[in-house]
């Protein structure tokens, strides 16, 4: 009895060994791959997440965030408490104004066309100066040509320009600071008689002189080629800003109560 037992026992741990083997070398073939590519070879698949996306942690979509105890720049705070004074405090008409800007497709055709007569830099003065002394030198005679025609900068000269009724159009910045600097300069086009239009962004009308900024710049004349698209400009202006001027002299801006105010309001 013992013989035969122990000789059962043989019996099945080799069965077993035997059964390891069979699985462990079918596990081995299953999980037999070649080698993978070297990196530059290979060939990167965006693997796609099936998971369904949800507001939990790690999660695509993020909770809503409370803006109003977002920290935010000195200059982003200044301007965000400017345009609330501006909206409670009550503002004079002359202030308000400048808050009527030129609309976009007008003030994209003024851009464009103020930036042809871009004041030249001092490399092309100085090329210009250089082939007209060349020319007297071959020719024997200095003869001046006629003046460039360029966009008139700088608040004093703008304003001498448009005194001597020299200025065939003005554009103000709305966003001068201090506003005092260009306030008065509406009243004094219209006095003249001469067309303004109050655009947005000192910036831009920097570009049109080759300069940071700019508060106000005008044209004098225009070429021959350009008189059709000046033309219809100025009517443009003209009936925004020259024939709505008493309207704009009398309408006050602000006085905008917040959400509290009006809640009380409404209660009471």
């Amino acid at each position: 009895m013992k013989q035969r037992r122990h000789g059962e026992r043989r019996t099945r741990e080799a069965k077993i060994k035997r059964g390891m083997a069979g699985v462990y070398m079918k596990r081995r073939e299953e999980t037999k791959e070649p080698a993978p590519l070297p990196g530059m070879f290979q060939e990167q698949e965006e693997k796609k997440s099936t998971e369904k996306k949800g507001i939990r942690l790690h999660a695509a979509i993020t909770p809503k965030k409370n803006k109003k105890l977002m920290a935010l720049s000195l200059e982003a705070k200044i301007a965000k408490q400017k345009r609330i004074l501006r909206m409670r405090l009550k503002v004079p008409p002359a202030v308000n104004h400048f808050g009527q800007v030129l609309d976009a497709n007008t003030t994209q055709k003024a851009f464009q066309l103020f930036k042809k007569y871009r004041p030249e830099t001092r490399t092309e003065k100085k090329e210009r100066l250089k082939a007209a002394a060349e020319r007297a030198a071959k020719e024997g005679k200095l003869e001046r040509g006629p003046k460039p025609l360029f966009v008139k900068s700088g608040l004093r000269h703008v304003t001498d320009l448009i005194e001597n009724k020299k200025a065939a159009l003005v554009l103000i910045a709305n966003d001068v600071e201090p506003l005092e600097l260009v306030v008065w300069l509406p009243a004094l086009c219209r006095k003249v008689g001469v067309p303004y239009a109050i655009v947005k962004g000192k910036r831009e009308l920097g570009r049109a002189v080759n300069m940071k900024t700019a508060t106000a710049v005008c044209l004098q004349e225009v070429r021959r080629q350009d008189s059709g698209e000046f033309r219809g400009l100025l009517d443009a202006v003209r009936v925004n800003y020259a024939e709505k001027y008493e309207e704009a002299r009398k309408q006050w801006g602000g006085g905008l109560k917040g959400k509290i105010p009006r809640k009380l309001k409404e209660k009471l």
